[in-house]
Parts: structure tokens; sequence; C-alpha cells
């Protein structure tokens, strides 16, 4: 039986999207499975918005910001696919 443990390489994300206050923040993180180590990617969607003088995020969209949640999220799964696709072959 093998184990699988995750763990985070950075608390930075590796790629950010954003189309006005919405973005898609790409995360990289080590999964280890016995002895092999990959690299695997996470996507956070939030909306940034001002409560008073305070920055907040929130993961909650109405119905006029879907568009950009749906754009920003192609733009991450685009990311994502293209960075996981590739093989190191160890040449």
């Amino acid at each position: 039986m093998s184990s699988q443990t995750t763990n985070p390489i950075t608390h930075r994300p590796e790629k950010v999207f954003r189309i006005g206050y919405v973005s898609a923040s790409v995360f990289t993180h080590e999964v280890r499975n016995g002895d092999e180590i990959r690299q695997v990617r996470s996507v956070n969607i939030q909306k940034r918005y001002m409560d008073g003088t305070d920055v907040r995020y929130t993961s909650s969209f109405g119905l006029a910001e879907l568009p950009q949640v749906q754009r920003v999220l192609q733009l991450a799964t685009n990311w994502v696919e293209e960075a996981e696709a590739e093989i190191d072959l160890g040449n």
C-alpha cells in the first residue's frame, strides 16, 4: 500500500490571471507517492472588493461576474494543462 502526501512548495502563486476584480491563482504543490515526487497544480478563484477602506476577497460571484470567472478559469486551465503535460525524459 503506497502512501500519498502533499506538501506546499510555496504560499505564493506560480501564476495569476486577472480580469477586472476576478482572479485565478495557480499554486504548485509537491505530491509524494512512495519514491515518486510530482508537481501538481491547484487553482483558486476569487474576487477582490472593498469593505470601507479594507480590501477583502470572496469566492462568491454575481451573474455579471460569471463571464470573467469563466475566462480566468479557462486561462488557468490552459496554463495547468500545458505545465502538467510536459514530460521530463531525463536526457
